[in-house]
């Protein structure tokens, strides 16, 4: 595939790179959005609920058994070409990941992540002492419940390392994000629909900052009209044909 050459031009110019990952990326993956996993077993349960603090509240073996059943969905996947190919190029160049996946997919592709703007399934954490913990393995298959780990520091239950619907994100993975794209020299997004805040904003502060904005993705965005240049295609295909031009 051709990059548009004004796209190409702004990767060879920038010293400083950030790639805004979103759920598009995973989806080549085969990785199921948490509505997608709805099926089974749990296509009676409502995801939007089973991803909040209520949820958690009123039923956290439920909660926990669902979101074991999605680290073991994640670990059946492999990364696409399109990790692989950021791994790839922070090698010759300084980029940092921004991403609102909870997947490990870039680090298994080899990258370093600058900011989990969202949480990790694969880091999580206590309930009350806020503790990291060890991940349990997940059950053969899916469960309706599963009684949560109970934290080694306090002993208070180990919940999902993710930021749930109605929690601020963390301070430091968001610090983290802002610091980058406002020191960047370009910001790709790519994979995500920009429906979420605050991560939908990063955009607009890159732009605030004089720093060109790049799309990737095949359809059109609530971001799309802060872009500088727009690439309709996807994650898989999109970076490792920049990556090669590049190199």
């Amino acid at each position: 595939m051709s990059v548009p050459s004004e796209i190409l031009d702004l990767a060879r110019a920038a010293r400083r790179v950030v790639v805004l990952t979103g759920a598009g990326m995973s989806a080549e993956s085969g990785v199921p959005t948490f509505r997608d996993a709805q099926t089974g077993l749990w296509s009676e349960f409502d995801a939007t609920y089973l991803a909040t603090p209520e949820g958690w509240h009123a039923d956290p073996a439920t909660v926990w058994a669902w979101y074991q059943w999605r680290v073991a969905l994640v670990r059946q996947v492999e990364p696409n070409a399109g990790h692989h190919a950021l791994a790839r190029w922070a090698h010759a160049a300084e980029v940092h990941i921004v991403t609102q996946n909870v997947d490990d997919l870039h680090e298994r592709a080899g990258s370093v992540v600058r900011a989990h703007l969202h949480g990790s399934l694969f880091a999580p954490r206590c309930a009350d002492c806020e503790s990291a913990a060890e991940l349990p393995d997940p059950p053969a298959e899916p469960v309706a419940q599963l009684t949560p780990p109970t934290c080694a520091h306090c002993g208070g239950a180990v919940r999902p390392g993710v930021v749930w619907f109605g929690e601020l994100l963390p301070r430091a993975p968001w610090q983290a994000a802002t610091d980058v794209v406002a020191d960047a020299d370009l910001l790709l997004v790519v994979g995500t629909s920009g429906v979420v805040y605050p991560a939908a904003g990063l955009p607009a502060l890159a732009r605030g900052h004089g720093v060109p904005v790049v799309e990737i993705g095949p359809e059109p965005t609530e971001i799309s009209d802060q872009a500088s240049h727009v690439w309709r295609t996807t994650a898989a295909i999109g970076l490792p044909a920049l990556v090669a031009a590049l190199q």
